[in-house]
């Protein structure tokens, strides 16, 4: 049996030259700014062709030219959207070999009195929806390619406990639990599917924390820090990993614990 059919997360191997990423066409999401942005443009010095996708069109220009690559307005938490965004892929560079889905939007309230529906379908609909969504609507294309590589963005918040924010952490839960199913779902197809998962890293989502990790010491993640370990995870060949990065530590994946198998029957 291999890993793909146990359910087993694949573990990654000896980490391959950037030059492996030399002509690959990249889609990224939520490019125009913060961790987005500093990975379209590692992944356009490394040699990739980039499509940057935003809502935020200036931004997303910028950055698109920058990179010597193209912009697209796109807001993942519409299927549509998304499947027009790797159209437009196709139509510019005839393929499609990566695709970072990393938009997000802090939450911006709990589950109490503070309960907006609004705020909290955007959330669920750029968090999570943007990752499904980008999912389905790459895949054809990916296949077409006889494979490729998917990275969603997912958050510390989705590997652990989260009480100032719940509902974050639940839309970050839920993707780290896709990637670490559709890993070994997708790979005998040749697809790789994997999460990143950075603490407090530098993007526009910690502006209205930024006070209190001043007070607290807590540092701030720098954005190259996390294309880095996209980039690492891209020319690996793991899948089904969640790589977790943290000040002061070296990022890697993260190793779940197993979950426990049935015991005996009472009175066996």
């Amino acid at each position: 049996m291999t890993a793909a059919e146990s359910g087993a997360v694949v573990p990654s191997g000896e980490q391959k030259d950037n030059a492996a990423l030399r002509g690959k066409v990249a889609i990224v999401t939520g490019a125009a700014s913060g961790l987005g942005r500093a990975t379209a443009l590692a992944l356009a010095r490394a040699g990739a062709r980039v499509v940057v996708a935003d809502l935020d069109a200036q931004g997303g220009r910028e950055v698109a030219d920058m990179a010597g690559g193209h912009f697209r307005a796109c807001d993942v938490s519409d299927l549509d959207a998304n499947r027009a965004l790797v159209e437009f892929t196709l139509e510019m560079y005839g393929g499609v070999d990566i695709a970072l889905l990393n938009a997000g939007v802090a939450t911006g309230c709990g589950v109490g009195e503070d309960f907006d529906p609004a705020r909290y379908r955007r959330a669920m609909g750029a968090n999570l929806d943007g990752v499904v969504f980008g999912t389905h609507a790459v895949l054809p294309a990916l296949r077409a390619r006889g494979g490729g590589s998917i990275v969603a963005t997912a958050s510390l918040a989705g590997l652990a406990a989260v009480p100032l924010d719940p509902l974050y952490g639940a839309n970050k839960h839920a993707v780290v639990g896709l990637a670490r199913s559709l890993g070994p779902a997708l790979a005998p197809e040749n697809v790789r599917f994997n999460a990143v998962c950075p603490g407090f890293a530098e993007s526009r989502i910690i502006d209205h924390l930024r006070g209190m990790l001043s007070e607290q010491g807590l540092p701030v993640i720098p954005a190259e820090t996390v294309a880095d370990t996209v980039l690492r995870i891209l020319t690996g060949d793991g899948t089904g990993e969640c790589w977790f990065i943290q000040a002061g530590r070296e990022p890697e994946p993260f190793r779940f614990r197993n979950v426990p198998g049935p015991g005996k029957p009472v009175g066996v």
